[in-house]
């Protein structure tokens, strides 16, 4: 991609380039003009229902990522494996390795069944896998329904950012995506609320899976109701059945120019296959790089080392456990509801640049707290601090905008594998994070690690200041014919 003045003299260039494009936008610009002219933003409220339906899958996500965290003792203690470390690391990491799996295959599902069916088909395993952990008599058992569960956690987190990105008028698109962010939030403090009585209630850990499938078959039923993406559709064909789902969306009086603008990014050649050569190596292998260089950045920031570890961190400092995952929880949410409130409003990059620099921040006050200068009552504060600021910083910007950004920078022609391929990215390096981040730590030391930490979110910053363009407000087919490949 290109900072913000060489994306602007490009595009023009490319643009002027291509004189078969210029002709088609010719011809229906009067057309354009005249029926934008007439209308006001869709309403919000159509796509409303569909985007709450859609984000049950982040709450999932969340819950899932947290469910074991509290309940890990009792589990083992039940099953017959405590004491053993390997055994204790497998139960939270076959979910992990399992979601890396189901991302890989995303978007070959979404975009064979569509966007709503692939939505149900996440929710089986889920359903599957939350029953076999709830009523797992052995270790062997535990781990094939955390595995079920992670498939579906692989598969829906993608396709629910393609979704809402397709289904949400622009004007509302960042609104919507944040959504996300505060649902996984919510289902993060869940599985903390849920696993509060597992300490004095014998089996009540079975009873913290078995909540879960709730929401799973919930998910499974209401996308029976929900739209299909019209873009989906579109790329199938389905012109009538389209036209039809926009009109659902925002309305009779959108549909044709929500059609026109379809058409305009419609270079032909959507019935192609994708392969993940032409991911990595073809003409969009730059935005493809981004993504996934986004995600893995966001990971390598240490910030599920933070969700992972922080009850082990505010305990050498001298709070409790839960505590600390009640100070983080409400940290996370009021960041993602900032997000939510300025993303329409400031745009993508503004959030993202900013969060980088705040979560930067905040790890050097970390290397600070635990650099010794600082008496035990100052880094005490300073740990505390830098910890929550840390949460907050990322709930703003760093959480929410890659997995909205990237479905708006990619071509529909390849919009659900690449979004596969960069969760892939994101599963992998959130895997090894998690399982280095202790003997780093130990190795290392807090001051070491907590500087590497800060390393990664400045190299953000700067990748982010010169590599992301704003698309704030545009339409998915502005943005894609804005970021055409030179031919």
């Amino acid at each position: 991609m290109w900072g913000d003045l060489r994306a602007s003299s490009s595009m023009y260039k490319r643009m002027t380039s291509r004189d078969s494009m210029n002709a088609d936008v010719e011809a229906d610009s009067d057309l354009r003009n005249g029926v934008e002219q007439e209308m006001t933003n869709p309403s919000w409220k159509y796509s409303c229902p569909n985007v709450f339906v859609a984000t049950i899958v982040s709450f999932l996500f969340g819950y899932h990522l947290g469910v074991v965290n509290e309940p890990l003792e009792s589990i083992s203690v039940d099953l017959g494996f405590k004491g053993d470390t390997l055994a204790e690391g497998l139960v939270v990491s076959t979910c992990l390795a399992a979601a890396f799996a189901g991302s890989l295959i995303s978007g070959w599902i979404a975009d064979g069944v569509g966007r709503r069916r692939a939505f149900q088909l996440c929710s089986l395993p889920m359903l599957m896998g939350a029953s076999l952990c709830a009523t797992a008599k052995t270790l062997a058992g535990m781990l094939t329904g955390r595995f079920l569960v992670g498939l579906g956690l692989g598969v829906g987190p993608p396709v629910a950012s393609l979704y809402i990105a397709e289904v949400s008028p622009a004007h509302v698109r960042g609104t919507n995506g944040s959504l996300i962010q505060i649902a996984t939030c919510l289902g993060l403090m869940a599985a903390l609320v849920m696993g509060i009585p597992v300490k004095n209630i014998v089996g009540w850990w079975r009873v913290c899976f078995w909540v879960s499938t709730i929401p799973a078959a919930i998910l499974a039923l209401a996308m029976m109701f929900c739209v299909e993406s019209p873009h989906w559709l579109y790329k199938r064909g389905r012109l009538a059945e389209a036209e039809l789902e926009f009109e659902r969306l925002l309305g009779s009086s959108h549909v044709k120019s929500a059609m026109l603008e379809l058409s305009k990014s419609d270079r032909g050649d959507e019935t192609e296959s994708v392969k993940i050569s032409e991911l990595l190596h073809g003409r969009h292998s730059r935005v493809v790089f981004i993504g996934a260089t986004l995600f893995a950045l966001q990971q390598l920031s240490g910030i599920n080392a933070v969700f992972y570890f922080s009850s082990t961190v505010f305990r050498r400092a001298g709070v409790s456990s839960n505590l600390a995952n009640v100070f983080v929880g409400i940290a996370n949410l009021t960041g993602s509801i900032v997000a939510l409130v300025l993303m329409d409003k400031l745009g993508r990059k503004v959030l993202l640049h900013w969060s980088f620099f705040g979560m930067a921040l905040a790890m050097a006050l970390q290397v600070f707290a635990s650099s010794g200068i600082e008496s035990n009552f100052g880094a005490f504060y300073y740990s505390v601090g830098g910890m929550l600021l840390f949460v907050l910083t990322f709930a703003v910007g760093a959480g929410p905008v890659p997995g909205l950004l990237l479905p708006e920078i990619f071509p529909s022609r390849i919009r659900a594998k690449a979004m596969a391929f960069c969760m892939s990215v994101h599963w992998v390096v959130n895997f090894f994070v998690g399982l280095m981040f202790l003997r780093l730590l130990d190795q290392l030391g807090p001051h070491l690690l907590y500087s590497i930490f800060g390393t990664f979110c400045v190299m953000a910053v700067v990748f982010v200041k010169r590599n992301v363009m704003e698309t704030k407000g545009k339409s998915l087919q502005e943005i894609e014919i804005a970021l055409l490949p030179q031919e």
